[in-house]
């Protein structure tokens, strides 16, 4: 493998602000935090799951290997055929079990805010992991919302703008950050242990979107 040095994929990695910030999950990364939700007795397979930013569905097909119910939109129409909503500017969306996501870049907090509002046994998003930085963030998010857990990848998940490549790496750390109604303890910080030969598929990189 390469290395990819380009913004997309460092640790300075910036979206002009109306980007649609096109960075799509692969999904070996979404089954990773799958199977630990069900480990930990946190979710069942009749949980209905909310994805706001559904881009192509590279999140969305994972979740429904795992959930019978899951439901997909975005702020734009990328060919998937889910419905075309503003995540953050409508009313606030009915409740449901989990929202998992990967939020656009300058609206994770945002995405977060709403995304506990609207989760009845919580939500999960993946972020940069330089995503826990910050006073604003401190006083806004986490103080008020302690996350249950922060699950650091000791792999390397690669985002590429506009596609998956299964074949260069990355600079960027992430992290999946999982709140649950209520948590006042201490959050639990893990590391997701290398998994990607074991839940990656072939199929993945040429699946049809939807």
């Amino acid at each position: 493998m390469t290395q990819n040095t380009s913004t997309a994929v460092m640790q300075r990695r910036v979206e002009p602000h109306h980007s649609l910030d096109d960075y799509p999950t692969p999904p070996w990364a979404t089954r990773a935090l799958c199977e630990w939700l069900f480990a930990e007795g946190l979710a069942e397979r009749a949980d209905e799951v909310r994805e706001p930013a559904a881009n192509r569905g590279h999140m969305v097909r994972p979740l429904r290997e795992y959930f019978k119910q899951v439901e997909a939109s975005d702020v734009h129409d990328y060919g998937a055929g889910y419905p075309v909503r503003a995540y953050l500017e409508m009313l606030p969306p009915p409740m449901v079990d989990w929202t998992i996501t990967n939020p656009p870049f300058r609206l994770g907090e945002d995405f977060a805010l709403r995304a506990i509002e609207t989760s009845c046994k919580g939500c999960a998003l993946i972020v940069r992991s330089a995503f826990t930085e910050g006073m604003g963030r401190h006083r806004y998010l986490f103080g008020p919302y302690r996350p249950r857990a922060i699950l650091q990848f000791t792999e390397r998940v690669v985002m590429v703008k506009g596609r998956l490549d299964a074949k260069i790496t990355s600079a960027t750390a992430y992290s999946w950050i999982v709140w649950t109604p209520g948590w006042t303890d201490r959050t639990q910080y893990d590391w997701i242990a290398p998994c990607r030969k074991r839940l990656e598929r072939a199929t993945d990189y040429t699946m049809e979107v939807g």
